[in-house]
């Protein structure tokens, strides 16, 4: 299948895919997470493969969260509908039958870091930075992240990352 915002790559029984979006540092609109959803579909159910990495292309982001310029024009009822979609979306990550590692080179902000949260293991490297700036845009995190992030860390230091 062809993708415009995502390159999917599968070597012998393992699956990487890579968001790219280099440009705009990696962010997620709603063409990437339909794309996303896709692969990930395709991933399950491929026989073949045994795990899938995903990571982001270029040297600066993982992911750098939702695609503000996509968002901006939304209204409310859309808002809401993109926000619900990425969570679905990464919620299909976070129970795939297939172990999922997320390989963090830079930024993994906002819904960067939720889906790497959804991710079976995170790998991170040195440049990696971790964060939940949405509450600065004033939304909250809407990936699912306020779920997933005291699971992970605890209360206390997943409020500093939000807050």
């Amino acid at each position: 299948m062809a993708y415009e915002n995502i390159i999917l790559e599968k070597e012998d029984n393992l699956a990487i895919l890579f968001i790219n979006r280099p440009a705009a540092l990696n962010a997620l609109n709603k063409a990437t997470l339909v794309e996303i959803r896709q692969a990930i579909e395709d991933v399950q159910s491929d026989a073949n493969i045994s795990a899938l990495i995903i990571t982001g292309t270029g040297s600066k982001a993982f992911i750098a969260g939702a695609d503000i310029a996509y968002m901006q024009p939304l209204s409310a009822p859309q808002g809401r509908e993109f926000s619900d979609y990425g969570e679905k979306t990464l919620r299909m990550i976070e129970i795939m039958e297939k172990p999922v590692i997320a390989a963090i080179n830079g930024f993994a902000l906002g819904g960067g870091c939720e889906l790497a949260m959804a991710c079976d293991i995170r790998l991170a490297a040195e440049n990696a930075l971790f964060g939940q700036p949405e509450v600065g845009l004033g939304v909250i995190p809407g990936f699912g992240g306020t779920q997933r992030l005291p699971r992970l860390i605890g209360e206390g230091r997943a409020k500093e990352l939000i807050y």
